[in-house]
């Protein structure tokens, strides 16, 4: 198998890594736009490889935003949705309906 060139840092250079710091400068560039200019620096890479690190990365953001979505949910005082439901129609009715409600809520938000 080849081995890696190594970049000026000492460490090897990844044709994934370049693919990365190519997307964290241009985050909206196109996969053909990141094969140009890594094409440029010398760095032959194939689209399959852009498209593979562009969906990785979106696989991340998704997981991190599940992540953030469950620690929120956890953080509620109530883990069953339904009893929420419940306590929510509860004080509907205590102020006269859910449009009642719905008015209160708006003057809160304001």
């Amino acid at each position: 198998m080849a081995k890696k060139s190594t970049g000026a840092n000492g460490k090897r250079d990844s044709k994934s890594e370049a693919i990365r710091e190519a997307l964290a400068q241009s985050p909206r560039a196109t996969s053909k736009e990141i094969i140009e200019q890594l094409a440029g620096k010398g760095l032959k890479v194939a689209p399959t490889l852009v498209y593979y690190v562009k969906s990785k990365q979106n696989h991340a953001r998704r997981r991190q935003k599940r992540e953030r979505i469950a620690a929120a949910s956890r953080a509620t005082s109530s883990t069953n949705p339904v009893e929420v439901v419940l306590r929510v129609k509860d004080l509907a009715r205590e102020v006269g309906g859910i449009g009642n409600l719905k008015m209160l809520v708006d003057l809160l938000a304001d």
